[in-house]
């Protein structure tokens, strides 16, 4: 077999000891190249290192949720997803993930993963997952919303939509025209099921797509202010201190 060059992301110590144990007796030639621990350390480790053939990622570290590390890290290569709930596969396989493994890991679930890669390796030449990216990202994020005005309800292609907006406990799509119309979502739900390279999370009333963004001002406090089309007309939003790095950061991506 080739070598295989393997990062871990897990908080729990002896979780990521059992994970290398079983790593190690399914191929010895794997090499475990790094072993981290947060969101934060993984977002730095990641944006200045190659990355690996394939990532074990935990979804729930002492810092937050792993998928925190995809709105900051552009990350096109395999995961395999470990954690004790099973309550976040369809959010895990929006992104390259090609196994979600319940804890305790087993040798048998480990073993069908890892078969899994060998086999998305031999079909994706040289390494190329930007082909498996590109899939994922066609494929895998939400296309269209039932979207309800009054009594109607109206098909709406994710494409045309500006930015969803969260009045008390509505949250509401803007599409290109303007038009404002109610979804079943809440805005945390929705960030799983948008493409993060388009949409962001301004606060806790906005999440909104890049193209939406007409204007970008500074404000008080360190503060920034956002125009976001709306039709005709602009919405003002104001983007936290807080979010401020995190913004400039996916904005470039």
């Amino acid at each position: 077999m080739n070598t295989k060059r393997i990062v871990i992301i897990e908080d729990e110590q002896l979780a990521a000891e059992r994970l290398i144990m079983l790593l190690k007796q399914y191929d010895p030639a794997i090499e475990i190249i790094k072993h981290l621990y947060s969101v934060e350390e993984s977002i730095q480790w990641l944006n200045t290192n190659a990355h690996p053939d394939l990532l074990f990622l935990d979804i729930q570290l002492a810092d937050g949720f792993c998928f925190d590390i995809f709105k900051q890290v552009d990350y096109r290569k395999p995961i395999v997803f470990t954690t004790a709930y099973n309550e976040y596969a369809l959010d895990a396989f929006q992104l390259c993930s090609i196994d979600y493994l319940l804890k305790p890991v087993t040798a048998e679930a480990l073993a069908k993963a890892m078969q899994k890669f060998a086999q998305l390796q031999s079909n994706f030449a040289a390494g190329n997952y930007d082909q498996l990216s590109n899939l994922f990202d066609s494929a895998s994020f939400k296309s269209r919303f039932l979207a309800k005005a009054g009594q109607r309800m109206f098909f709406v292609e994710t494409s045309e939509v500006q930015y969803f907006q969260a009045d008390d406990k509505i949250v509401y799509l803007v599409d290109k025209e303007g038009n404002k119309l109610m979804v079943d979502y809440t805005l945390e739900r929705l960030e799983g099921l948008l493409n993060p390279k388009e949409f962001f999370r301004l606060n806790r009333q906005y999440i909104a797509r890049y193209s939406s963004i007409a204007q970008i001002k500074p404000y008080v406090n360190s503060r920034l202010k956002l125009l976001l089309r709306n039709g005709s007309k602009t919405e003002e939003v104001v983007l936290s201190r807080e979010r401020v790095h995190e913004f400039k950061t996916w904005a470039e991506a």
